[in-house]
């Protein structure tokens, strides 16, 4: 699973909280065993990072603890183009998982990629801060036709953001299956958004 981040600097004011909030979905991942997550990040006007994939929590804490904000454009192509290229034909990425609260690219070629992340079986599920209407109704059309979901991402939900990333996280382990056998609530509610289809 691919774990990818804005780390431009409109997220600054609230990175401190968005931080810990990261930190527990990462938490969530974790608790899924055998699953190797990659943390990357855009900031700046073309400043890409991706680490090693990680299978312990206490490594991607520390990959996170060293992001900061810095001014810059949105480069969620760039995330979506690295997601496709990344893995392999017996180790697929089976989901990415981005939070954002902005997008400034055309919607089209996003678009096109995250239709590509569907034929390719790999569904973006996109946390977005903040109340944005435009970059909501990108976020919504990608994880549509990607075969994803998008999810408030705030500090009032990180209780249910906690249990979601977890869901993500069976899911791609497991595929449908996995979220049907579970039957938590979390479970339920993405698998309720994945079988709406687009």
């Amino acid at each position: 699973m691919i774990f990818a981040l804005d780390a431009t600097a409109s997220r600054e004011p609230t990175w401190a909280q968005a931080r810990k909030l990261h930190g527990e979905l990462f938490s969530a991942a974790a608790e899924v065993t055998s699953l190797a997550v990659q943390l990357c990040y855009y900031r700046g006007m073309a400043q890409f990072n991706s680490s090693h994939w990680l299978t312990e929590s206490g490594a991607l804490f520390d990959q996170m603890s060293g992001v900061t904000c810095e001014a810059g454009i949105t480069q969620i192509g760039r995330v979506l183009r690295h997601a496709l290229d990344a893995g392999s034909a017996s180790q697929p990425v089976r989901a990415l998982v981005f939070v954002g609260d902005a997008c400034e690219e055309s919607p089209e070629p996003l678009l096109s990629l995250a239709g590509r992340c569907g034929i390719k079986k790999l569904p973006l599920f996109l946390f977005q801060e903040g109340s944005d209407a435009t970059t909501r109704a990108v976020f919504e059309r990608m994880a549509q036709v990607s075969g994803g979901a998008t999810v408030p991402f705030d500090a009032s939900s990180a209780d249910r953001l906690r249990q979601l990333l977890g869901a993500v996280a069976r899911f791609a382990r497991g595929g449908l299956k996995a979220l049907r056998d579970s039957g938590t609530a979390g479970d339920r509610l993405l698998l309720e958004q994945l079988e709406k289809g687009p």
